[in-house]
Order: C-alpha cells, then structure tokens, then sequence
C-alpha cells in the first residue's frame, strides 16, 4: 500500500502533465487543460465515494456530509492553475492534501458534527487574463462585471472563454457560497520562501497575508550628447530613478515592509545619450495595510525629494491594491495545535508575503492557513520541492487540525 503522502506526490506528478506548454508546466483558466484537470481530480474524489461537482466558475467542488445532510461546513481548499513555467506543488499540493485529509475521514466510521468540502480554484494566478483570484472571488461573491470584457493574449474575451468552455456567464452568481453554510475556510500551501527551511521546520502557522500595492512611476529629464554635457547641467533621468530605487529598499527596511523595483526601462536607450525618460515599478507589502502606506507616504516624500535635487519631474500612477488579510485567531490556533499533535511542541507563526485564495474567502468566512516547507524557498519555477515526510506531517497535521474544530463545535453545539 502506498502511503497517503506519496499518493498525493503521485497526484501532483499527473497533474504536472496536463500543461499547454511543452517546455514546462502551464495550466490557465478555462483552458483544456484545466478541463482535464477537474476531471482528473473527480476521478479520484468518486473513487473514494464523494461527491464532487464543477461549479459556475469552474471551480472544482467535492464534498463529505456530516452526521446529518445540510449541515455547515468548513472548506478545504487551494487552486489548481499555475503560472507559466511554473513548479508542481504551488496550490495544488494544498488541493491534494485537502483530498486526501477528506478521504480519511470517509473511511472513519464517526462522522463531523459539520460537513467538510474540498476546492480546488480554477484561477488563481491570474496568468491568462490578467487579473488574479477568478475563482475564489466568485466562491466569496463578489464577481466584478467588468471582468468579462478582460482579454486574454490572442483577445478572447473572459465571457468568450466561459461559453467556450461550457460556462453559462450568466449563471456566474450560483457560484457564490452563503456565509451561513460555512464555519471556516482552511488552506494548506508551500511556504514559497525560505523561512521554515532556515529553521528546519516542516510547518507554519499563517497569521495574515500581506497586503500590496503596486505603482508604475515615470521620471522625465532631459537627453542629452554623452560626450559634451557637463554634469552640473545634467537630468539625468536613470540616474534620478537609479537614487529612487535604493531609497524605496532602504526606507522600506526601516518601516519593516517589503518594497520590489520589479521592473526598469530607459528611453531613448542609446549607448551615447544622457537618459531622458525612465520609468519603473513598485511593489510594496505588509501584513498591516496602515504599516504599508506610511511606509509609502514616506517613499513618496523622498523620491519627490530626489526629483527636485536632480531636476527632473515625477509621475506615479497606483495600479493595484488588495488589502492584507488577517487569518481567524481561532483557526490560526487550531492549525497550531493540529502541528502539535503531529510532533511539533512549538509551531511557528509567520506572515504571508504572498497572494493566496484566501484573501479573497476572507470576505465570506473565516480563514487560516498552514504553511509546508518548500526547498529553498524556490516557487514559480520547475525546481519547486518539498519531502514526502513533510507532506506526511501536513496531511496528519490538517486532519488533527479538523479533529480540533470537531471538537470544538461538538462543545458548544
């Protein structure tokens, strides 16, 4: 018999497969792939007897009733799409242990006094259209209209790709979940960094999920002849953005953020001319929203600072937000104690420096996540890594983690 921790490795393996891309892995919404892909996860739920269905945003559904039909249920889940070139473990290790933590308690003979559901997203990553968290944005209910006007690479509109893929746009509402039906949402995803591994620790415990903003900023100069313009009548407009970026990494360490230039280009670009145009990004994130935008509001203060020292003029133009996501404190604790019972006397508590579906669940019910060792913190990339002992810790630890909130509820019901 296998164990349960390389039935979910083999799972992910089989589903490394279904890939539009023949150089790597690539799995975007509404594709064929992600076709196959919910049915191969089907498959495996009916095999252990659940129920499981595609919803109205293509997400993929499964669920186990507890001791009565209809009763409340806490959600297991993660998502099933992938980033271009991307590694096997990224939301889809959570799917798998969510299923197979499921198909452990079908084989109990005491039922949940609640229902237990898996999901596994269709979009997460935004990769085809641009725009992250299709799916469990729908699941929430809180669908944007404007959306369907969104255009993918070869300009398939989002409403063209639903009826291409049998989705009815208009029936996109019936995707949305009732907070009343639900106790809690409990996501289990790689690390995606390297903390847990610098501590030699299999698991963490999610606190909050940080919140970014993302800016594209332009400075204007002035070109100029390499060769005949003194420095003291310079705008040199990389020079000044060159200054702004290590401003943005220092001030951003002082205030405890993360700050990222992701993104540089220079105008005209010619080895003999003074830059006169640049313009880059920013990405900045905390786990409290008010740390970050007095981190920004200090960031603005000093590239405008560096602008008029250097003669050049500033533009910034705010082009996403998304609010940081504080995890439930009940669920953080019994995530906490489910890795205690798994071996662990001390879990560790961190935040997430990335975007997760739970983000987007946290506007319907509570959430909390587990965090698995991933090698080298490395994530987005083929090279993504993580043991088989360690799954075999988070697989026992979520259902510990399940039994907990069994008892809690059977305590006050």
């Amino acid at each position: 018999m296998k164990s349960d921790a390389v039935t979910v490795l083999d799972r992910c393996d089989q589903l490394a497969k279904l890939s539009c891309s023949e150089e790597g892995i690539e799995r975007v919404y509404l594709s064929a792939e992600h076709r196959a892909c919910n049915q191969l996860v089907a498959e495996w739920a009916q095999q252990a007897e659940l129920t499981c269905w595609e919803d109205a945003a293509g997400n993929f559904c499964t669920r186990l009733e507890g001791a009565e039909p209809g009763l409340p249920a806490v959600v297991l889940g993660s998502h099933l799409d992938t980033v271009p070139n991307a590694g096997r473990y990224d939301g889809i290790l959570g799917v798998m242990v969510a299923l197979c933590v499921v198909e452990r308690f079908k084989c109990r003979q005491q039922p949940l006094p609640f229902a237990l559901e898996v999901v596994g997203f269709g979009d997460e990553e935004g990769t085809r259209f641009g725009t992250a968290l299709f799916g469990s944005f729908a699941f929430a209910g809180h669908w944007e209209p404007q959306w369907w006007e969104l255009e993918d690479s070869a300009g398939v509109s989002l409403r063209q790709a639903f009826l291409d893929y049998g989705l009815d746009p208009a029936a996109i509402q019936t995707a949305a979940r009732k907070a009343s039906d639900l106790l809690g949402y409990l996501e289990v995803h790689i690390e995606q960094g390297p903390v847990l591994e610098a501590e030699q620790r299999a698991l963490g415990v999610v606190t909050a999920i940080a919140g970014a903003r993302r800016f594209q900023l332009g400075v204007s100069g002035q070109a100029g002849h390499a060769g005949t313009t003194p420095y003291t009548l310079r705008h040199d407009a990389l020079c000044a953005a060159s200054q702004m970026v290590l401003a943005v990494e220092a001030l951003a360490q002082q205030g405890e953020c993360v700050a990222t230039v992701g993104q540089m280009a220079v105008r005209p670009g010619a080895v003999n001319v003074i830059p006169g145009e640049a313009t880059f990004s920013i990405d900045i994130r905390s786990e409290r929203d008010a740390q970050r935008d007095e981190v920004w509001d200090s960031i603005v203060a000093r590239l405008e600072h560096i602008a008029t020292e250097r003669g050049v003029t500033l533009s910034i133009e705010e082009t996403h937000r998304a609010s940081a996501q504080a995890c439930s404190e009940s669920l953080q604790q019994a995530i906490a104690e489910g890795i205690r019972r798994s071996g662990d006397e001390q879990p560790r508590f961190l935040f997430s420096g990335a975007g997760h579906d739970a983000m987007a669940i946290g506007k319907l019910t509570d959430v909390g996540m587990m965090f698995v060792r991933c090698e080298k913190g490395i994530s987005h990339h083929p090279a993504e890594a993580v043991t088989e002992e360690d799954v075999s810790i988070a697989i026992d630890a979520l259902e510990h983690s399940v039994l907990v909130l069994a008892e809690r509820y059977a305590a006050r019901t």
